[in-house]
This record gives structure tokens, sequence and C-alpha cells, in this order.
């Protein structure tokens, strides 16, 4: 055990070491990623395109390389996933991770031999810096889950075809293999709630030191273990002392977590997608995770208040400023260029890049030009949750544009785990939180145009029984925060 947690504690400070060397260098880094992307593919049917053997400089890749979404790039990556070589990048890719379109079904997003290992090294690197920063490593000695989607795989043309989580899952370090959880057999397993019965059976007695997973799920697997063992997860699993997760908010869930675990239990922020694995959490203490300059990953932004006009301007790196929501735009070693992953972000740091995930851009709610994001109801939820015994399950937002009576308002749909004393100084809270970050709802409020929050509750299990009832359930799906329609929450109400 000692073994182990010496070497983890070496090996820690030597990838901290190397990750000073670019962070501190952020731009002549990126123009080196930049410089090595364009070289790579200028072969390719891409490159050729769109020029690339006459790009001199960013400015000239901005000219000649659109923003681009996945419809846009369909176009080339059905060709790829058809078999053709050298289209996106050289050669075929490993692999395609299959993802849940919005507008256009299924998308495939290309997993190259150069790209593959940085998702790899990036979820590691989260774990060595929280070791180096901390000194604590003992948990490497124990087990570890990651509540992932099914490994097994469709070959196609020469190319892998699988969910992301899936094909991660093939390339976990041999050190790792003994210490991994759950069995491949029960990894296999494509129904959720099955699969998490039977992780529950595989785990329930084991020493687990580290679980990771989407908080959503991972609650769904908390609860469980609660239910057959009888006891808070922290004393099933007592020492149980690192918790990883991604894709969502965690402090939503933070409350209903401390509680169903019966303590407190350290965190690291992860955020990584299929496009690419883009950031970290590299410190306890500060605020945001370390954008990865150095992942053969090229990153553009632009302003999320104008992406949708005729103004929106693309900055690098060293252009962006603390605070404001930008759109994320990258050029991959994977063969995407000037894609737009959807995700919106905000700088907390500069020296050295940090960030967090402030929202999907076609996930607001602007039915009134409010253009409320996601990290504004997150925030407004937890700010009235604090100092109070509220634990929230799951929640969404959607405009109600023509109510029955009265004026419109912004529909809460929350899933209680505890409900508030009072409905109504609840909500009051809930809209004096939104109207302190988001001037125009201020203003909206203020005007009578808008009413204030109005909470509508939804049963247990209700986003659970939502989510299986449109085939998302588990693996790396989640509830959208809001939404500028009622498509989401009129499936809702026929659950309530």
């Amino acid at each position: 055990m000692f073994i182990k947690s010496a070497a983890a504690k070496i090996f820690a400070k030597m990838v901290f070491k190397k990750t000073q060397l670019w962070a501190t260098n952020p731009v002549a880094t990126q123009q080196a990623v930049f410089k090595s992307l364009l070289k790579t593919a200028q072969n390719t049917q891409f490159g050729k395109d769109h020029h690339f053997d006459t790009i001199k400089n960013y400015q000239d890749f901005a000219a000649q390389v659109p923003i681009r979404d996945y419809e846009d790039l369909k176009p080339y990556v059905e060709k790829v996933v058809h078999g053709e070589e050298n289209i996106l990048w050289p050669g075929k890719p490993l692999y395609f991770a299959k993802t849940s379109g919005t507008t256009s079904g299924a998308k495939y997003i290309p997993l190259t031999k150069e790209s593959m290992p940085y998702h790899i090294e990036a979820a590691r690197n989260a774990i060595l810096h929280y070791i180096h920063e901390t000194g604590k490593a003992n948990f490497v000695s124990g087990k570890m889950i990651f509540l992932q989607g099914s490994p097994l795989m469709e070959e196609k043309y020469g190319i892998q075809f699988g969910r992301l989580s899936g094909i991660v899952a093939h390339f976990v370090p041999k050190y790792l293999q003994k210490n991994r959880m759950p069995s491949w057999e029960t990894n296999c397993m494509e129904d959720w709630e099955a699969k998490i019965d039977a992780i529950v059976n595989e785990t329930i007695n084991e020493n687990m030191t580290v679980i990771s997973g989407i908080p959503s799920w991972v609650q769904m697997y908390f609860e469980k273990l609660h239910e057959k063992g009888g006891k808070p997860v922290g004393k099933i699993f007592k020492n149980f002392n690192l918790f990883i997760y991604g894709g969502v908010n965690y402090e939503p869930y933070r409350a209903k977590f401390e509680n169903l675990i019966g303590r407190k239990v350290p965190s690291i922020e992860l955020f990584p997608a299929s496009e690419g694995f883009f950031a970290y959490q590299d410190s306890q203490t500060e605020k945001g995770m370390l954008l990865l300059l150095n992942s053969g990953m090229f990153y553009e932004f632009i302003k999320s208040d104008e992406f949708f006009t005729n103004k929106s301007r693309r900055y690098t790196i060293g252009e962006v400023e603390l605070g404001v929501n930008y759109v994320l735009i990258i050029s991959t070693n994977a063969g995407l260029w000037g894609y737009n992953i959807g995700d919106t972000v905000q700088f907390t740091s500069l020296k050295p890049y940090r960030v967090i995930v402030s929202g999907r851009i076609k996930h607001y709610i602007s039915a009134f030009g409010e253009h409320v994001i996601g990290k504004e109801v997150e925030y407004s939820l937890q700010e009235a949750m604090a100092g109070t015994d509220v634990r929230v399950n799951e929640f969404t937002v959607a405009p109600q544009i023509n109510p029955i009576s009265g004026l419109p308002y912004h529909e809460w749909f929350i899933e209680f785990e505890n409900e508030p004393s009072n409905w109504s100084t609840f909500a009051i809270a809930i809209d004096n939180a939104m109207r302190k970050q988001n001037s125009y709802y201020d203003d909206l409020i203020v005007g009578n145009i808008l009413q204030k929050v109005i909470i509508t509750k939804v049963a247990k299990n209700g986003f659970q029984e939502y989510m299986k009832s449109i085939g998302k359930l588990g693996g790396q799906n989640k509830v959208p925060r809001l939404a500028n329609d009622r498509k989401i929450v009129d499936v809702l109400k026929t659950i309530i």
C-alpha cells in the first residue's frame, strides 16, 4: 500500500512540473499546436478544400475556415464513416464516438490515434494534480469505479463505433485493472437500471475509495446502495475519499450527496466530451478547471451575446477576458475544424487559464429577450437552498408564454428530496437571485412583463422516468437545465 502511494506522489510531482511548462507559456503553446495541426492535415480533403497550404497565420485561418457545427461538418464526416481515408485527418480514425444529436439524430465524432491518448492522460493527470496538491494518495490502493456506458463496439470499414465512456474503458492502464470496478460483464450491460443493481451487488462489500461519473447517475447508484446497505454510503465505503465528476455542475447535487454519503468527500471536476478532453480541476483552492492548451486542440472563443449576430468576432487564448461568456470553438487532431461544440465557458483565471462551464449555447431562455443561461439558473437554485435543509434531485426551467391567467413567467420543474417549508419564500429566493445576476430578467420583472418564478413539483424519480421515456437513461446523458421551449416540460407534466 505504501509503495503504491509513494510512487503516485513521485509521478504526480513529475506531471505537475511538466504541466507548468505549457501552462506558463499559453500563447506559444497554442501557436505550436496550431501550426502542427495545419501541417499534418494539409493534404487531407478538408485541408485542400480550405487551402491549408496558403495559411500563414491565424488571420488566414479565420478567413478560410468558417465556424461549423455538426450539421455543417456532416458531409465530411459521412465520408469518413463510410471508410474513406484522408478526409478530415490523415488516414482513418481509430474510433467513432456515437452521441445523441438534437437536430441530426446520432452524431459520430472521430477519435484518432493522435487524439485518443489525450483523453486518457487528462483524466489521469487530474488525479495526479490532486495528489500533488493535497499529498493524499492512499486511495490509489483501493477499488475505483467509473460509471460509464457499455464498452462493446461495432466495427464498420475498419473503424470501431461506440460510446465515448465505453471506448475509454478499453484504455484503463494495466496498473489499475485490478482496482477497477465493476466487472467487464456488468459494464457491458445495456439496461441502465439493471446495470446499477448489478454494480451495487458487486461493490457493496468492496473497499471503494474513488467513485466517478455524472452526478445524476452516481446519485442513482448511491440511493440503491443506501437502500440495500441500510446506512450512508460513507459508512458502507469507509475509505471513500474522492469523487470525480463531469458533465454537469455538481453544486445543485452537493447537499443531496453529502446526505447520502453522510459526510463531505473531496471532489475533482472534469470537462470531457467526445470531441476532446478540454479541462480538469487542478486545484482544490482555486475556482475553475485548467484549460488544456497542449492536448492537440486549438481553441477559439466567441462572445455568446454576439454569437447569433453578424458582429461576432473570433478570439484566441491571449485575447480572452475574465467573466465573459464565450462559445467554445475547437480545431483538433481528430479532424474537427472551427467546430462549435455547443458549450459556453467563462474564464475564472488567466494565469493559468482556468474555466467554468457556464451552459450550452442552445440551452437558454430568451422568450422575452432575457437570455438566461445555465450558470444563472444553477446559481439561483444554489442561493435559494443556502442555509436551508432543502435538497434537490433534479430540475429544469422553461418559459410559460401563454398562461391561463396573469403574466407570463419562468416555470421551474423541481424534483425535491427535501421540500421547502414555505414554497412561496423559496420561489421568491430563486427569483431574487435571478434578478441579481441577469439585469434583463430584472427589467422584465420590474416592468411587469413577467411575474415571478413559479415552481412545479416533479414526482420522485420523475426525471429518471422522463429520460427513460426518450431512451436516454444513464451513460453520458444529462437533463438540460433549461430550454427556450416547453418540449421537455410537456413530457414531464405527464409524469407529475
